[in-house]
């Protein structure tokens, strides 16, 4: 059984004219437990869509996402909320750090809504990444490859068994962007993660023996379906 199938799934938007414009229309994907995958596609595709449909963060219009065996796209919102905290690991381009919470909290406030708070892992976690000497600075404090690396941290935290990384080289210098990545990689294999990767850059998608390209799979791009 892969740890992520998705089928026949289906997203729209309301554009401001009160026309509905399909965005996003899977047939199917997969992935396998502990695979690392990247998903290539320009702006504007859906790439962001498509990591959100899969966390549960939006909820599809139809079509169906199983996580692990569990049909995240049935669920209420607190219930894939829940899932998300324990389940899935979340890189954000934008770091989406806490400002106010030093980088050792930045962890704990993530771990609170999963399994449970481990100072002990967290703190792992930050020395693993290269930061055991900033655990108590805050992100204002950090360079910009800094605090994406205390987002890595943070979305391995609760051990999740799929990572999803959405543009996470985007705001970084190239040396910083190709430090990161395989940190990335590195980590994800070390916690025995699924990692999906989305990005448009060419460099950060050599790094992968597995790429798909997002038009091959999403109809509503290749086809310009509308609804």
């Amino acid at each position: 059984m892969p740890l992520l199938e998705v089928a026949g799934l289906k997203r729209s938007f309301v554009a401001p004219d009160g026309s509905r414009h399909l965005v996003i229309d899977i047939p199917h994907f997969a992935i396998e437990k502990e695979s690392q995958v990247a998903l290539s596609g320009e702006s504007g595709l859906g790439k962001t869509t498509f990591l959100h449909l899969i966390a549960g963060i939006l909820k599809p219009d139809s079509g169906t996402i199983r996580l692990d065996g569990i049909e995240v796209s049935r669920l209420p919102e607190a219930a894939r909320d829940r899932v998300r905290a324990t389940h899935i690991g979340y890189i954000f381009q934008t770091f989406n750090l806490l400002p106010a919470f030093t980088c050792l909290e930045n962890l704990l406030v993530g771990m609170s809504f999963g399994p449970g708070v481990n100072r002990e892992r967290a703190e792992a976690l930050l020395r693993r990444v290269g930061l055991g000497g900033r655990l108590h600075h805050h992100p204002r404090q950090l360079s910009t490859g800094q605090q994406q690396r205390v987002a890595v941290a943070r979305a391995l935290a609760n051990g999740p068994q799929l990572v999803l990384a959405d543009e996470p080289t985007g705001n970084l210098d190239s040396t910083n962007a190709n430090e990161v990545l395989q940190l990335i990689r590195e980590t994800c294999a070390e916690n025995k993660a699924a990692l999906l990767l989305v990005s448009h850059d060419r460099q950060a998608l050599a790094r992968f023996q597995n790429v798909l390209e997002l038009a091959h799979i999403n109809r509503a791009r290749i086809e310009g379906v509308s609804a």
